[in-house]
C-alpha cells in the first residue's frame, strides 16, 4: 500500500485493490438460458430475505429479469441500504460496489459476480494519480482555493480524497449543484474523471474559464496555466458515450424523424446537438412520458436503449449508432453465470466475490456522499 502524500490514508491502484475476487468456475460456464434461469430462481427461494439482487440499466436482459431493483449506481445502493439483507448482489461494475458497501450497514455483504467487471472511467482517475496532481496544483494555485469534485463513477479512495480535500461527490443529475457548491467555498474546481460530463457541467453554468489537466500528455496544461482557470476538467472519460458524435444524430434525424436524447457523458458538442440530455434515470422517464408513436433515439449504452424497447412498445425507441458502438466492455463482464454462481454458493453458505472498503475510505467517502445528499 502507498500513503497518499496529501490525505492521511493508504491507497492502491484500482488493479491490486480486489484481490480477492474469483474467475467463474469450470462447471458453471456453460448453463443454458432456460437451466440457469430455473437454477436463479431455486436459489433465490432458499435464500428468501437474505439476498437483494441489484442489476444496473446497463446490465443485459438476463441479469435486470432476476433483479430486485433496476436502475443507475446511486439509486441502487440506497435501495441496498433501506433492505434488510445480509447479502447485496452488485450486477455492476466495481466502484458501484464500493458505493453499495459505503451506505450500507456493517452487517451486511456486498458481493460483485465478476472480477473483471472494472469501470474504465473511473481507472482514469487513481487517487495516487491524482494526489500527486493536486500537489503540483496546489502549489501554482497562488491563493487560489481548488475544490475537488468527483463523479459518481471513481473508486471509494477518490471520494474519500475529495472528502478530505474539502470536495464532494456528485451525480450526472446534480453536478451542477456540485459546482456551485464547491464555488461556494472555492476560486475553482477540479473535476474530476470525465471532461466531458465537467465540460457539459460548466457550459450549463456559464463557466468560460475552462481547461484540461492530462496527466500522461507531457504537453498538457502546466500547473500554473491550470490553476488559472475557474474549471480544471481531468482527462477522463466513458469509452461508451465518447463515441457517439454529431453525424449521428443528424443521421437519426433525417432517416428516423426521431426527438434525440443524450447522456451528459457524451462531448459537448454532442449534448448541444441533441434535443435533450440527462441520466439514466432522466433517459427513462423520458420515454416513459413519451407519446404513443413518437420516435426518440437514446444516446447511451446499448442495454438500457433494449430494456427501453421492451418496457415501452408503444414508443419507438432506437439506438443513435449501431450495438457495437454502444456497448459497453465492463458491464458486458456481469454474465448472467455469475449470478448463478454467487446465488447458489450463498444457499450453500459459501461467500465468494465480496467488496470491502477499507474504513478510512469508506468513513470520508461517506463524507463526500452526505456533502453530495445536503446540496
Amino acid at each position: 500500500m502507498a500513503r497518499l502524500e496529501t490525505a492521511g490514508f493508504e491507497s492502491d491502484l484500482s488493479l491490486f485493490k480486489y484481490d480477492n475476487l474469483e474467475r467463474l468456475p469450470e462447471r458453471y460456464r456453460d448453463l443454458s438460458e432456460t437451466d440457469r434461469a430455473a437454477r436463479i430462481e431455486a436459489a433465490r427461494e432458499a435464500l428468501d430475505d437474505d439476498v437483494v439482487v441489484l442489476g444496473h440499466n446497463y446490465q443485459r436482459r438476463e441479469i435486470v429479469e432476476h433483479a430486485d431493483f433496476v436502475g443507475d449506481s446511486y439509486e441502487l445502493s440506497t435501495r441496498a441500504a433501506e433492505s434488510d439483507a445480509e447479502y447485496v448482489i452488485f450486477a455492476g461494475v466495481t466502484f458501484m460496489a464500493e458505493s453499495a458497501d459505503i451506505i450500507t450497514d456493517d452487517d451486511q455483504t456486498v458481493l460483485l459476480p465478476s472480477m473483471e467487471a472494472s469501470c474504465p472511467m473511473a481507472g482514469m482517475a487513481e487517487a495516487l494519480q491524482v494526489d500527486a496532481t493536486w500537489e503540483k496544483i496546489e502549489s501554482a494555485a497562488g491563493g487560489r482555493e481548488v475544490i475537488p469534485v468527483t463523479y459518481m463513477n471513481s473508486y471509494a479512495d477518490l471520494k474519500a480524497f475529495c472528502a478530505e480535500q474539502g470536495g464532494l461527490v456528485c451525480t450526472s443529475s446534480n453536478a451542477a449543484d456540485a459546482f456551485e457548491w464547491a464555488f461556494e467555498r472555492g476560486d475553482a474546481v477540479l473535476f474530476l474523471p470525465d471532461k466531458h460530463l465537467g465540460r457539459n457541467t460548466a457550459a450549463e453554468l456559464g463557466v468560460d474559464s475552462v481547461t484540461e489537466w492530462d496527466p500522461w500528455d507531457a504537453d498538457s496544461p502546466d500547473a500554473a496555466a491550470a490553476a488559472d482557470a475557474d474549471a480544471i476538467l481531468w482527462d477522463g472519460y466513458c469509452q461508451v458515450h465518447e463515441r457517439f458524435d454529431v453525424e449521428h444524430v443528424e443521421r437519426v434525424r433525417e432517416e428516423r424523424g426521431a426527438s434525440v436524447i443524450v447522456h451528459p457523458e457524451c462531448r459537448r458538442e454532442v449534448v448541444v446537438a441533441a434535443d435533450e440530455a440527462g441520466s439514466t434515470s432522466q433517459i427513462c422517464d423520458t420515454v416513459a412520458n413519451a407519446d404513443p408513436g413518437e420516435t426518440w433515439a437514446i444516446g447511451t449504452e446499448i442495454h438500457l436503449v433494449n430494456h427501453l424497447r421492451r418496457w415501452h412498445p408503444e414508443v419507438d425507441v432506437v439506438p443513435l449508432c449501431g450495438d457495437a458502438c454502444m456497448d459497453c466492455n465492463a458491464m458486458r463482464q456481469i454474465d448472467p453465470n455469475y449470478l448463478t454462481w454467487l446465488l447458489e454458493s450463498l444457499a450453500d453458505g459459501e461467500v465468494h466475490n465480496a467488496v470491502e472498503v477499507a474504513p478510512r475510505e469508506k468513513e470520508l467517502a461517506g463524507v463526500a456522499l452526505d456533502r453530495m445528499l445536503e446540496l
